[in-house]
C-alpha cells in the first residue's frame, strides 16, 4: 500500500490560493519540446570563417518521392554497404526540422562546407518525415536529399537505422579534403 501524500497545512493552501488568485491559465500548446537526443549538436562555422557561400542548389527536378540512397555514379557499391552498416561512425549531425526550404538549403550548404573543412566523413542530416495529407512524403525530405546529389563534397547517402532516424534522416559520406604535403 502506497504511503499517503501530506497535506499541506490549511494555512499554506489558503495562502497558495490567495497568492493565484489572479493568474490566468496559459492555453494549451500543440508544441512538442524536443527530446536531448533530438537536438541538433551541429557545429556551424561562423560565416567570417566560411569564403562566400555561392547558393547552387537547385530545387528544379526534385519530383515527388524521395531517393533512398545515392552514390556517385564512379563509385563502388561496397561503399554503400558500409554506410548502411555504420561504417565509418557519424561525426556530426544537423536538424532541419522546422525551417523553410530556402533555410535548410542555406543551412545544409553551411553545414557541409564546415564538415569539409573539418575534415568529418560522415554525418547525418536529420530533415524529419513531413508526411502531408493524402499520404505524400514530406517537400523538406524530397529536396534535402535532391540537394545533397548535388553537393560535390557528398559521395553517398542512406537512410539510417530506425533507431537512429530511419525515414527522417539520412547519413551522409563525404568526400576526404586534400591535405597539402609537407
Amino acid at each position: 500500500m502506497k504511503p499517503r501524500k501530506e497535506q499541506l497545512p490549511h494555512e499554506d493552501a489558503e495562502l497558495f490560493r490567495q497568492a493565484v488568485a489572479d493568474a490566468t491559465p496559459l492555453p494549451p500548446s500543440s508544441h512538442v519540446a524536443p527530446t536531448p537526443a533530438a537536438a541538433s549538436k551541429a557545429h556551424i562555422p561562423s560565416p567570417v570563417a566560411l569564403p562566400a557561400l555561392r547558393d547552387s542548389l537547385s530545387d528544379h527536378g526534385a519530383g515527388d518521392q524521395p531517393l533512398q540512397e545515392f552514390l556517385r555514379p564512379s563509385l563502388a557499391p561496397v561503399l554503400l554497404r558500409k554506410l548502411r552498416r555504420g561504417q565509418p561512425p557519424v561525426q556530426d549531425s544537423l536538424d532541419l526540422h522546422g525551417l523553410s526550404s530556402d533555410e535548410a538549403r542555406k543551412l545544409l550548404q553551411i553545414f557541409l562546407q564546415g564538415a569539409t573543412q573539418r575534415n568529418l566523413r560522415c554525418v547525418r542530416v536529420i530533415h524529419g518525415k513531413g508526411w502531408q495529407a493524402g499520404g505524400g512524403e514530406g517537400v523538406l525530405k524530397i529536396r534535402t536529399r535532391h540537394w545533397l546529389t548535388q553537393c560535390p563534397e557528398v559521395l553517398a547517402f542512406c537512410e539510417p537505422p530506425l533507431r537512429e532516424g530511419g525515414g527522417g534522416a539520412v547519413i551522409v559520406l563525404l568526400r576526404k579534403t586534400e591535405q597539402p604535403s609537407s
